[in-house]
């Protein structure tokens, strides 16, 4: 009589993609020069950008990488003005930048049908380059995550910030500066990762109990913040809020208290004066302040702090950030008795490529 095959431990899947992170990354670089080709052939105009959940928060950090590497206007774009209500939206000239792990998005891949026939020039980027969404668009930039077989997105995330990096850049004649500065931050990333790691479970048991919470970043900082808040509802059903910095001072503040943590995100860039004074906002109001980011130690007073490295350019830290986000909230799911690899009601669609 065989044994039953041993269960995994809640959140392995989870814990081993965070883990691979740094090898899916340089899997990505190795794919610069098709980067260089979509960029070369892309059209001046407008770049749209659309997708749901870690797709979209990678957008608002795209927003941030075509402005400041490239000189290009770029938005989150709506996919129900198109898709439910029809508008009748000018895309001649514009990019369009279609964000779907999967590739099989119903609505984003209506979108950018729409869009490509009315004029627009239609990148997918999706860990699928044989799926739907990539027959569907002018051309594909596969994320090259691999297998993604936790039902939270980590690798997939990652990747999806360093192609809206490399793309921006390649657009704006930056690609050689901007993937030297990845590789770099690739490297720290896999030093400090195990020092991470440790350094999040460490916060595990003093936040199990805890059921609410704000991430506040600023600038492309903000997609750190809504990622983690999105990882905290996903993985141990912890009601987070993302906010700008500068929007908890009008009017969430006065929700705080010591049972309602904050999670400040603070990096070397323009945004850190204002990300320093929402932390002291915090402070003042009593609450427990995580800080967190390659400025962390800007925050005084924090109760807790979980920096990461420096990155060459202050652009690429949102790769950084959002990991110690993701390693709590594997590690508060499983102090919780949650399985994070199989957060209740979510399943997952991200096909293996």
């Amino acid at each position: 009589m065989s044994l039953p095959e041993a269960l995994p431990e809640p959140g392995a899947l989870y814990l081993a993609e965070i883990r691979e992170q740094p090898a899916a990354l340089r899997r990505l670089l190795g794919g610069r020069a098709e980067l260089a080709r979509i960029a070369a052939a892309a059209p001046g105009g407008l770049v749209r950008m659309v997708g749901h959940g870690s797709s979209d928060n990678a957008a608002s950090f795209g927003v941030y990488a075509f402005g400041l590497l490239a000189g290009r206007t770029a938005i989150r774009d709506s996919i129900s003005l198109t898709v439910y209500y029809d508008a009748k939206v000018d895309f001649a000239g514009s990019v369009v930048i279609a964000l779907s792990q999967s590739g099989r998005t119903p609505d984003v891949l209506e979108y950018v049908t729409r869009a490509r026939r009315q004029g627009a020039y239609t990148i997918a980027v999706t860990n699928d380059p044989q799926s739907a969404l990539a027959q569907a668009s002018d051309a594909v930039v596969p994320l090259c995550a691999g297998a993604e077989q936790a039902v939270a997105a980590t690798k997939t995330y990652s990747n999806t910030l360093a192609a809206l990096a490399l793309l921006a850049a390649e657009l704006g004649g930056r690609g050689d500066d901007i993937a030297a500065a990845l590789e770099q931050g690739v490297d720290e990333l896999e030093r400090h990762l195990p020092l991470l790691e440790r350094a999040a479970a460490s916060l595990a048991v003093p936040f199990s109990s805890v059921g609410r919470m704000f991430a506040i970043g600023r600038g492309p900082e903000f997609a750190t913040a809504r990622e983690i808040a999105l990882k905290l509802l996903e993985t141990c059903q912890i009601a987070a809020e993302p906010l700008t910095a500068t929007d908890l001072a009008h009017g969430p503040v006065a929700a705080l208290d010591p049972l309602f943590p904050v999670w400040a995100v603070a990096t070397d860039d323009q945004s850190l004066e204002v990300v320093v004074d929402a932390a002291r906002r915090v402070r003042e109001a009593g609450a427990t302040l995580i800080a967190s980011g390659p400025a962390a130690e800007a925050i005084e007073d924090a109760q807790y702090y979980l920096p990461v490295p420096r990155p060459a350019d202050p652009l690429l830290a949102p790769l950084l950030s959002v990991v110690p986000g993701q390693l709590f909230a594997g590690a508060v799911a499983r102090a919780k008795g949650l399985d994070p690899d199989r957060p209740r009601g979510l399943s997952k669609i991200t096909l293996a490529r």
